[in-house]
């Protein structure tokens, strides 16, 4: 192997790594030296990200790699730390599940119509993004504003603890509807309309750059939402691929050379987010694994400790096309008892409602892919590309029962992998960056011949196209 190794850490919703990309000159190397739960904090009113916690853990692992050329960090979208005029955290960073910004989004609307906010954006409208959590704290007349000097993003405030540089990553930006696509930078229309102080914010800077150092590490920006960064990993050269960012949360989408701002985007509800290399992800999120993944809780609370075997063995033993929910149902985003939900769900759509574990999980997993389809289908309408195969990428591309049943849910093949796609775009962004790779095309076209990469053609088409338009009835 050549000396080139990279620190690649990623912060998810539910857990973080610290990994160690060692790259030969034909193929990536991924080890993985630190894992770490990430668990949110809830106080008797609020919840918040435990970020001292997340910040020892990332030392901890980059401490434990030594001659590392640099280090990159990516991680989810819409939240933001607020700083003092010492630079010194404020408050606990809110968690975007925090139920504060119930009513922000009709609070924002009239002061600024839906519609010129989408314009202005081009971003999804979702009740988590920090357009909303800023504005939930104006209305409720919180007074942290009043003393904050600047405003970070999770991944820019862990930037700035590495390298003492207050700077807000592009891909990072772009989530938080407050970013003007056309303008290239802050919209201060939208801020001055909801009272959101611009002093606040700081530059916006690009993928690729050099922040600053750590420990005598360069700290080089990958597209710091995790998102971008796992895109820059999808094994794919074709230009007719779509892809699912498959983990706690699914991001289906295309990536584009310029946003989709359009009566069709619009009514669809997609969002236009920032990619690496001046792209543009033209996606929707999709509420995902997280369903699942609190399901299995509440019944472990129970006694029932139910492996992903155990899950998949339910499911394809369970009745299939019994009923569906509409995954994005509000009453799905909070955390608490799913299956009762699930249950609740189906009985107040008039449907029959699951009967046991495995009839709930069937449900949840008929629903996803469902779902899978008919965003897959709204891009097309509103982008007018092509697609013809589906990568799935990310944690979830371990799913082969999901991924099978996507496939034959859109009619179009699947290719899973690889599972730690957010790592290794971020690897590969600060490859770029020192000079041992030469493009993102170069990665993709080493990564599409990797061996651990699964396809699964659809199957069973006929069933699953008789029963979608009872899944659709319930979106509308």
């Amino acid at each position: 192997m050549s000396a080139a190794h990279v620190i690649a850490i990623d912060l998810g919703a539910t857990s973080g790594r610290v990994m160690d990309v060692a790259f030969d000159g034909a193929q990536l190397h991924l080890s993985e030296i630190h894992r770490f739960p990430n668990i949110p904090v809830q106080t008797p009113k609020s919840l918040h990200w435990d970020v001292l916690r997340l910040w020892h853990e990332i030392t901890l692992g980059v401490d434990a790699i030594s001659g590392a050329a640099s280090i990159g960090l990516d991680c989810w979208g819409v939240d933001y730390a607020l700083l003092d005029s010492a630079g010194e955290l404020l408050a606990n960073p809110y968690h975007y599940r925090d139920p504060r910004t119930n009513g922000a989004m009709d609070w924002v609307f009239e002061r600024m119509p839906r519609r010129e906010v989408f314009e202005r954006t081009g971003i999804q409208f979702m009740p988590l993004n920090a357009l909303y959590q800023l504005a939930a704290s104006i209305r409720d007349g919180s007074p942290l504003l009043d003393h904050a000097a600047s405003m970070l993003t999770i991944a820019d405030l862990f930037n700035y603890w590495l390298t003492g540089s207050a700077t807000c990553e592009f891909t990072e930006a772009t989530t938080m509807q407050l970013y003007n696509p056309a303008l290239a930078d802050w919209d201060r229309e939208i801020l001055a309309a909801v009272g959101i102080p611009a002093d606040i914010l700081t530059p916006i800077v690009q993928p690729g750059t050099t922040i600053g150092a750590y420990q005598g590490m360069d700290v080089i920006l990958p597209a710091c939402h995790d998102t971008g960064s796992a895109v820059v990993a999808m094994p794919s050269t074709s230009e007719k691929a779509a892809y699912l960012s498959s983990g706690t949360w699914s991001l289906l989408g295309l990536e584009l050379d310029e946003p989709i701002i359009s009566d069709a985007a619009y009514a669809a509800n997609v969002t236009n987010e920032g990619g690496y290399d001046g792209t543009w992800r033209l996606l929707k999120n999709i509420m995902g694994l997280w369903v699942v993944d609190q399901c299995r809780a509440t019944w472990k609370a129970a006694g029932d400790e139910y492996s992903f075997a155990q899950l998949t063995a339910m499911v394809e033993g369970a009745t299939t096309f019994k009923a569906f929910i509409e995954p994005d149902d509000p009453l799905f985003l909070p955390p608490g008892d799913m299956p009762a939900r699930v249950i609740d769900y189906c009985g107040r759509t008039g449907q029959p409602a699951p009967e046991n574990d495995a009839e709930v999980m069937a449900t949840v997993y008929l629903s996803l892919a469902y779902k899978y389809r008919y965003v897959l289908e709204q891009l097309i309408a509103v982008s007018g590309r092509e697609v013809d195969l589906l990568h799935i990428i990310g944690g979830g591309s371990r799913n082969a029962l999901l991924n099978q049943m996507t496939a034959n849910a859109i009619g179009r093949p699947v290719i899973a992998g690889p599972a730690e796609a957010t790592a290794t775009g971020n690897a590969i962004a600060q490859l770029i960056a020192i000079g041992e790779l030469g493009s993102v095309a170069e990665a993709r076209a080493m990564l599409s011949g990797a061996p651990n990469l699964v396809r699964f053609e659809p199957q069973n088409a006929a069933a699953w196209a008789e029963h979608y338009p009872r899944f659709c009835a319930l979106l509308e």
